[in-house]
């Protein structure tokens, strides 16, 4: 529980909460149910993995292209979701949402083994696929294409940062009298407020 002063850094409490999931969770601690809006306005949820997290935010990679991309270009807000259960823990985000640097998104792709980054030229992702054949063979056309020497980030493949405006922490408690403190972006700083469970 948080006791009777909370901490004042919202992001320093994620990254440690997040540093003992993964000591904890069987396998990807790091994945988080990213909301989005869709062209519609509706909402449009799936699972993601956080790949960086800073003063500036929340980050993870994606194709453009896909989905969630076209989404996030048209409507640069998001929320964010992480639920371990084995520690009894869930942290809520909302944001607003702003594409990586050019050069984060190279380091980042250079660091991704050699078939995720084949992986990233040959789908077009949450595009219709008339079957696994059709991938396989894109795969190994891109396999060919840079069969040697590096592996260039595709144009559309980057990344995105979630900047919090609301980061929620959520401990769970005997009897169902969880301990929720929710942290709100003001100015430069964070103001908290505690909620009913």
């Amino acid at each position: 529980m948080f006791g009777t002063t909370p901490p004042e850094d919202p992001i320093a409490t994620f990254a440690a909460w997040l540093e003992e999931a993964e000591a904890r969770e069987p396998r990807d601690a790091n994945a988080g149910a990213l909301a989005t809006v869709g062209e519609d306005g509706m909402p449009s949820v799936r699972m993601v993995l956080l790949k960086g997290v800073d003063a500036g935010g929340f980050v993870f990679y994606t194709n453009f292209q896909s989905r969630k991309g076209r989404q996030l270009l048209a409507h640069p807000k998001a929320a964010w979701v992480f639920h371990w259960k084995s520690l009894g823990r869930q942290v809520r985000i909302e944001g607003e949402v702003t594409e990586v640097s050019e050069a984060d998104a190279d380091a980042y792709f250079a660091s991704r083994p050699r078939d995720a980054r084949i992986g990233a030229w040959a789908s077009d992702q949450s595009r219709p696929l008339e079957g696994r054949f059709e991938l396989e063979k894109r795969v190994a056309q891109y396999g060919l294409k840079y069969a040697v020497g590096k592996v260039p980030r595709p144009p559309h493949w980057s990344g995105f940062r979630v900047a919090p405006l609301m980061i929620e922490f959520w401990q769970e408690g005997l009897f169902r009298l969880h301990d929720r403190l929710v942290y709100h972006r003001d100015g430069a700083g964070w103001r908290t407020e505690r909620l009913y469970p």
